[in-house]
């Protein structure tokens, strides 16, 4: 029996469980936690060595997992959201990427004295940031609008795009290892290129044509999807050597443009082997860490830091921001959230790895200067991002919008209603077809699960402090109030109850480990989708001193109070663990026939 690498297998799969759960519930970049208990076990304390468990097939594990990380972050690059998203986002992810990566590689070539080419490779690494160290970040903070959607889009775009540009450059030296003239390395990173794309491309349009013409059945889906990037992976590395990460980017990307192709639930099977994967593998990268060598860079990797956070991020930041509407507190506050992530954990490790292999001089270095960049980033920025949005101006004030989890007829006409009350609101759901009609109804939505781990990145919570769970399953209900109970807060959590005719106790909302029951539970989903049927309405009504309660109640007394609006302008639900006594200034919604 294989005892100590059973142990040690699973043992990396509960680790990383355990420090993602961790930053779950702190809101802190997983990433931290991560790389440290990598650290721990493997240089501090001894218990891991990856290099003696797998051998020679430590490289190509790791290359595997990089493959399906890169793939899995190409499939939110979608051209239209560069467009739609402003000139500033638009910016960022390509001038302010050449800013980056210039300073970078000039600070690691300056204070390291290291090889040009090195130096070049370093600065495309860490051009990259993520959404998984910027929303955490941002759901911490809560910055204004303008702001959160500017570094949650960057986030997101900025993955596959940096991956792209450390390729290249890694390409370059590869090229230029193999003793080729410049031509001769233009043709090489040339013919990496071609065959890059053109199996991305092939790849990416057969399988969108399978999605898209069904000839996959759903059960099948994510498993054909994860054969497809790893076939298409393959293949590119076999025909030429490091063209396949550059064709699985290339394949996400394409997919994630395609027309009438739905990924949503290939993103969540994906997500979920992506986690699996980050939770082992980045610790796994940790533990091969070299103290040694992050002591030998000394106050080199220092300056190289400070030049980072202190000089790039800004001017990568003002000149992003050339001709928009940014005022320069919320230009310097982007300036300054700029985490490295995943992606370049992941990149830089398995290029130190080659090189190594390859005995490139100085490569043994990159890991631990990149890793070192990435806590640095993460630790500083989580400590100052609070404090330097509240010292700059740029916090969001209190939440007031609403987040309905449900497009059904119940859902939209309750969104519609606190929409029409000046409150910012987004229906979240899976159904087509519901959200379909929101978006004709003018209101914001999410399509895709809302407790999925792509909501996690992919929903803008931005003014949003209010749930309010109205599907017709009680499951889900439950699920996104525990979900968002740590985000908005247990006082902030609803559920309309999901309670039918005849129906068995265990398929009902009880709220002990949901959210609050609207209405003492006595009004369902369905008793308020019979309202809408026979066509009662939202009214508005503002009570006043003359005009109370009891004279709203006596002139309509077949009204159902959906919400209220108080004299200070806090929204108010009926429950039964609260008073709820509207009077003079407040402002009544109630479906009525009238």
């Amino acid at each position: 029996m294989h005892a100590y690498e059973i142990l040690t297998l699973c043992g990396l799969a509960t680790a990383g469980f355990a420090c993602q759960w961790l930053a779950w519930r702190i809101k802190l970049p997983a990433i931290l936690f991560l790389l440290g208990m990598g650290i721990l076990a493997g240089p501090v304390l001894g218990w891991l060595d990856p290099d003696a468990l797998f051998g020679n097939l430590l490289t190509p594990i790791v290359s595997v997992a990089v493959a399906i990380i890169l793939f899995e972050g190409s499939l939110t690059l979608k051209l239209s959201e560069i467009r739609d998203h402003g000139s500033v986002v638009r910016n960022l992810v390509t001038v302010g990427v050449v800013v980056t990566w210039t300073i970078a590689g000039f600070a690691a070539w300056y204070f390291l004295n290291w090889d040009p080419y090195l130096a070049a490779l370093f600065g495309a690494v860490v051009t990259v940031s993520g959404p998984t160290v910027v929303m955490p970040l941002l759901r911490a903070v809560r910055p204004t609008a303008n702001v959160s959607s500017i570094l949650r889009w960057e986030s997101i775009l900025i993955d596959p795009l940096g991956a792209i540009l450390a390729l290249l450059v890694f390409d370059v030296i590869l090229a230029r290892q193999a003793g080729s003239g410049f031509g001769q390395v233009a043709i090489h990173v040339a013919a990496i290129a071609f065959i890059g794309t053109a199996f991305g491309v092939v790849g990416g349009y057969l399988f969108g044509i399978a999605m898209r013409k069904r000839l996959l059945p759903d059960l099948l889906r994510d498993y054909a999807a994860l054969a497809a990037v790893l076939t298409v992976f393959a293949s590119a590395e076999t025909l030429r050597g490091e063209s396949g990460f550059l064709a699985v980017t290339i394949m996400g990307a394409w997919l994630a443009n395609m027309r009438d192709v739905h990924l949503e639930d290939i993103l969540e099977f994906k997500e979920s082997i992506t986690l699996l994967l980050l939770g082992g593998v980045f610790i796994l990268l940790a533990a091969r860490l070299d103290v040694a060598e992050l002591m030998l860079l000394g106050s080199g990797s220092v300056a190289v830091f400070l030049l980072l956070q202190l000089v790039a991020g800004p001017l990568r930041a003002f000149i992003s921001a050339i001709g928009s509407p940014l005022n320069w507190r919320e230009t310097l506050y982007i300036g300054w959230v700029f985490p490295r992530g995943i992606v370049a954990a992941a990149v830089s490790s398995l290029f130190a790895l080659r090189l190594v292999e390859m005995e490139y001089p100085g490569a043994s270095g990159l890991v631990p200067l990149v890793f070192a960049i990435i806590i640095g980033t993460v630790v500083l920025q989580s400590i100052t991002a609070k404090l330097g949005a509240k010292s700059l101006d740029v916090l969001e004030p209190e939440p007031t919008g609403v987040l309905v989890v449900g497009s059904n007829p119940v859902g939209l006409m309750l969104a519609k209603a606190l929409q029409d009350s000046g409150r910012r609101v987004c229906v979240a759901d899976s159904h087509w077809a519901g959200i379909r009609d929101a978006r004709m109804m003018g209101l914001p939505v999410f399509y895709g699960s809302p407790v999925s781990s792509y909501a996690e990145r992919g929903l803008d919570l931005t003014g949003l402090g209010t749930l309010l769970a109205v599907t017709r399953r009680p499951d889900l209900n439950e699920l996104a109030c525990v979900r968002f109970s740590s985000e908005f807060g247990r006082d902030h959590v609803f559920v309309v109850s999901s309670k039918m005719e005849g129906g068995h106790e265990k398929h009902y909302v009880s709220g002990s480990v949901g959210g609050r029951v609207l209405y003492g539970g006595e009004r369902s989903v369905d008793d308020l989708y019979k309202r809408i049927a026979i066509g009662q309405l939202p009214k508005t009504t503002e009570l006043t001193e003359e005009f109370g309660l009891p004279e709203y109640d006596k002139q309509n007394p077949d009204v159902l109070i959906l919400f209220a609006t108080d004299d200070g302008g806090r929204l108010r639900f009926p429950v039964d663990d609260e008073p709820f006594e509207p009077g003079a200034g407040w402002i009544i919604t109630a479906l009525t026939s009238a």
